[in-house]
């Protein structure tokens, strides 16, 4: 199968890329500087680069001709985001999806697969159970970053409604060695033995997902998702308080944790955010990482499992390999920030 991917060298993309390429698949991956470290491993991977941009759409349309099928999975994601990041945001997250999606009707590919998430269906809401597909979002948004994905999920909509063939995959967080979202840092810290004693939000429910079982799933639902489906992929449902349990076992930081008030808390990392960019870091401690945990996202990968025959680990399995991988990143660095910030290639 030749696949023409997008978002290849990010922390979902590169998953991805060794997934599709241990199925014996054709890559070629879009990148926007074919001489960076990330590209350089692509090639090493087998992929062919294709010079380009989602945010510029000439071109696109000759560059995915004769691929079987298209996965868009290009996207910025950032908590805590300065103007430019917000801006940056919108131009890839909305704009990128409208011009790559647009291009993949143009090229007349006959499959497309859209790496949307679950917070373009926002927070699961009350209920005796987890949500599933059919969750519309509230309109209330928690972050830019979920603006930004729940407008560009509209995007991907309007073109499947112009008859684009197209799977909507939808991931609840994505957690994974060598993790650029907040629990990655969060774990870093407490695998470092720096991780504060207190915490907040501990019943906020969550269904992480890890990103080797979401790049096999989305394989399955690039060869045998039915277009215009839409499939979440979700973990074993669990608390932050939980997820915090599940590092405890571990050697580590602090286990002990003061739960404190959101309000509290969104008013020391008012504070951090600009710290933590004049270090070099994002801001990962951040009003925005208080605000998300608002909400539950508690969804079901049941669709998944059925359909697709996708399948993922408990969630003390996939917690023990995450913490024991994490863990040798960390030894083979140098360097407190180093150690703390991911690597833009893992190996």
């Amino acid at each position: 199968m030749h696949i023409f991917l997008t978002g290849a060298t990010g922390f979902i993309g590169q998953a991805l890329v060794r997934a599709l390429r241990s199925r014996g698949w054709t890559v070629d991956a879009l990148v926007r500087d074919t001489s960076s470290p990330p590209a350089r491993w692509l090639v090493a991977q087998g992929c062919r680069l294709v010079p380009g941009d989602v945010t510029r759409p000439d071109g696109l349309a000759a560059a995915m001709a004769g691929a079987d099928v298209v996965i868009h999975n290009a996207g910025v994601y950032e908590f805590g985001p300065t103007a430019a990041e917000q801006a940056r945001m919108q131009a890839v997250n909305v704009q990128g999806t409208d011009n790559l999606l647009g291009a993949a009707h143009a090229a007349g590919v006959s499959r497309t697969v859209y790496v949307s998430t679950v917070w373009a269906l926002g927070g699961s809401g009350p209920g005796p159970g987890p949500a599933d597909e059919t969750r519309r979002h509230d309109g209330l948004y928690q972050s830019a970053y979920e603006r930004s994905k729940a407008e560009a999920h509209q995007v991907a909509l309007r073109w499947r409604a112009r008859g684009l063939p197209l799977v909507i995959a939808m991931p609840n967080a994505v957690v994974g060695a060598n993790d650029h979202s907040l629990f990655g840092y969060f774990l870093r810290l407490y695998l470092m033995g720096a991780l504060p004693p207190m915490a907040w939000a501990r019943d906020m429910v969550f269904a992480p997902v890890h990103v080797d079982a979401l790049a096999d799933g989305l394989c399955r639902a690039a060869s045998d998702g039915l277009m215009g489906e839409n499939y979440l992929f979700c973990g074993p449902a669990q608390t932050v308080g939980a997820m915090f349990g599940h590092w405890s076992r571990h050697p580590g930081g602090a286990r002990h944790r003061l739960w404190l008030p959101r309000w509290l808390m969104r008013l020391q990392f008012l504070f951090t955010e600009s710290l933590l960019r004049a270090l070099g870091l994002p801001a990962f401690m951040s009003r925005d990482a208080v605000d998300i945990t608002r909400v539950d996202l508690n969804y079901t990968a049941a669709k998944a499992r059925q359909a697709l025959g996708w399948q993922h680990p408990d969630a003390a399995t996939m917690w023990d390999r995450i913490v024991a991988e994490e863990r040798r990143l960390i030894q083979a660095r140098r360097g407190w920030r180093d150690r703390l910030r991911h690597a833009a290639v893992m190996g």
